[in-house]
């Protein structure tokens, strides 16, 4: 049996019918670029968030980058963002000239410290990324309490986090994505709303803000070969949105069975002392992009070799803080440590999950894993 970290092809097999009229729809009509799956896509996906708009892109990084663009920051401004995180939050940072700035993350959820928000802000602070890792919300409310109260743009990195509902303690719900100024997201095809391909997407309740970044997206045009802005050339597939728009309507279904999953790792693992299974904060739903163990006393690489000697996949995100990347020691001072974030980087280690919930699979892995601690 081979056991994989995301199970793409049990996924399309299950939804196969459906995804290949969707494409050979787009292949027929040969509308390769902003054909009608693109806005049916667009549309179904407001619909789902229950957000105002939805701009699709070519990919979550783009969404990132083109957020940033959209809030005219200059060279030197500088944008806060977890240092525990995947290397595209903070890369477009660099890119656009501007300056990231790293805090450390809770030690529980992996989430933005509020502490760091304080600790770090300067008269050059523009914008917070919180990043909502590993299928979780930030604590947006506190985030957005700060960044009213310092008048700071919110751009929320919702890579891993699609579907999960984050509830402020006046008892409303928002899809997370919709929450800050901007949302933004990947289609990337191992992510809970993934396509076979690359794509994303841009998300705001604000008419302004989406009117500029559909301009920007789009070569800095509002009417074709009239460029108001420096822009960038990226968009969604029309054959990416058709595959899309199958799986949204799957993807409450896939959410539940990825906590399925982890509720099945969660009770079988509970009684591994130098195990930590995966905490659920109260004010957010979890809809397990990843589901990530912390592993103590320094076994964490041991286990990943064990396993890999078992053939169960495993991974670790992430292995190095992004302040001690190569690309980004020019932002920080020689010596600079982020406690949390360095104890995380050596403890954590992500298992298989995905919608395809098959308890003779997880059963091996449990077994495994019982078996090295033993």
């Amino acid at each position: 049996m081979k056991i994989q970290m995301v199970d793409l092809k049990g996924q399309y097999l299950k939804i196969k019918q459906e995804v290949d009229i969707s494409i050979q729809e787009c292949i027929d009509n040969t509308a390769f670029i902003n054909g009608p799956a693109v806005k049916e896509f667009q549309q179904d996906f407001e619909k789902y968030l229950g957000v105002k708009h939805v701009i699709p892109c070519a990919n979550g990084t783009d969404a990132l980058q083109i957020a940033m663009m959209a809030f005219n920051l200059q060279p030197g401004d500088e944008i806060i963002c977890p240092a525990f995180t995947y290397v595209a939050t903070a890369e477009v940072i660099g890119l656009l000239g501007l300056k990231p700035v790293m805090v450390d993350v809770n030690e529980d959820t992996f989430d933005i410290q509020l502490e760091g928000l304080e600790k770090y802000l300067t008269p050059n602070t523009k914008a917070i990324v919180p990043v909502h890792l590993y299928g979780q919300s930030a604590d947006m409310e506190q985030i957005l309490k700060f960044a009213e109260k310092h008048n700071l743009f919110v751009i929320e990195d919702n890579a891993q986090a699609i579907g999960s509902d984050y509830t402020f303690s006046d008892g409303t719900v928002k899809k997370t994505g919709t929450i800050g100024h901007i949302g933004c997201t990947s289609f990337f095809p191992s992510k809970n709303l993934g396509c076979y391909g690359d794509g994303g997407a841009l998300m705001t309740n604000d008419d302004e803000l989406a009117f500029k970044i559909r301009m920007i997206a789009n070569h800095g045009q509002e009417k074709k070969y009239y460029h108001k802005v420096l822009g960038c050339n990226s968009r969604l597939d029309t054959i990416q949105a058709a595959v899309l728009k199958i799986k949204l309507k799957h993807l409450d279904e896939y959410s539940a069975s990825r906590n399925r999953m982890a509720d099945y790792y969660d009770a079988n693992l509970a009684g591994i002392s130098e195990i930590q299974t995966p905490k659920r904060a109260a004010n957010s739903t979890h809809v397990f992009h990843q589901y990530t163990l912390r592993v103590k006393n320094g076994k964490r690489d041991g286990l990943q070799k064990y396993l890999a000697e078992k053939n169960i996949p495993s991974m670790i995100y992430y292995p190095l803080p992004l302040y001690k990347q190569e690309a980004f020691l020019q932002y920080v001072k020689e010596g600079f440590s982020l406690p949390v974030t360095e104890k995380l980087c050596k403890e954590v280690i992500s298992l298989p999950v995905h919608t395809e919930f098959d308890q003779e699979v997880l059963d091996i892995i449990i077994t495994e894993i019982k078996n090295y601690f033993n």
